[in-house]
């Protein structure tokens, strides 16, 4: 999610709604933010890294994410707190293919 630029992101959830089967699963892995907040300073600094590569990258808004997501009809079922500031976040998709 934080090396693509957000059109990809949205792209990613609209092909993921085509295919997901009713209560499938999709992970996701990475670093987000909380609220508009970097939840590190070293989640600072790589999203800063990543934008001198692609301008249209970085570390992704939880909460933008989680709407897109559930926009597509898939439901947060778990926010899973990783090592080094990261995190794996399952979505379940809800019903029947959108």
């Amino acid at each position: 999610m934080h090396i693509i630029s957000w059109p990809e992101v949205e792209r990613l959830f609209a092909h993921i709604a085509r295919v997901i089967e009713p209560r499938g699963c999709v992970c996701l892995y990475g670093p987000y933010n909380y609220g508009g907040k970097f939840t590190s300073e070293s989640n600072a600094r790589f999203d800063a890294w990543l934008k001198t590569r692609d301008p249209n990258s970085g570390v992704r808004d939880f909460e933008a994410v989680n709407r897109l997501a559930a926009f597509h009809g898939l439901e947060l079922l778990r926010d899973i707190e990783m090592p080094s500031n990261n995190r794996t976040l399952v979505w379940e998709a809800k019903g029947s293919n959108n």
